[in-house]
């Protein structure tokens, strides 16, 4: 039972959801990327990141000093159809979908350079 707590637990958040909604698009994404995405803090994408890992939903990979995220090997299939039957529908998900093409035309070196001057 606290697996699936876990999980349920992980995606009561539109913001974790709406990641997990992208990284069922894209193979992975940066930490950069989802912060644009989402229009949140760094330290505030890393917390839900946190979660959606904990959760086994989602895990990492450090490439110098860059975070990639995907969607963990062990994402539960059942979800996976759900959520893409659920999100087929979302106007928000569309939008993001919309936003993410720009956002992976831009250099994540650039983005969070970009990101930094704004703090």
């Amino acid at each position: 039972m606290e697996y699936p707590l876990k999980i349920a637990k992980a995606l009561a958040d539109g913001g974790r959801m709406r990641v997990v909604a992208a990284l069922l698009d894209h193979d992975e994404l940066c930490v950069c990327q989802i912060v644009e995405m989402l229009r949140l803090s760094t330290p505030t994408v890393s917390r839900h990141m946190s979660i959606l890992q904990n959760a086994r939903l989602v895990r990492y990979r450090k490439d110098g000093k860059w975070v990639y995220y995907r969607l963990d090997k062990s994402f539960p299939d059942h979800l996976r159809q759900w959520l893409l039957e659920s999100f087929s529908n979302s106007e928000e998900f569309k939008a993001d979908q919309l936003t993410l093409e720009t956002i992976l035309e831009c250099d994540p070196g650039e983005l969070c350079r970009q990101q930094r001057d704004k703090r």
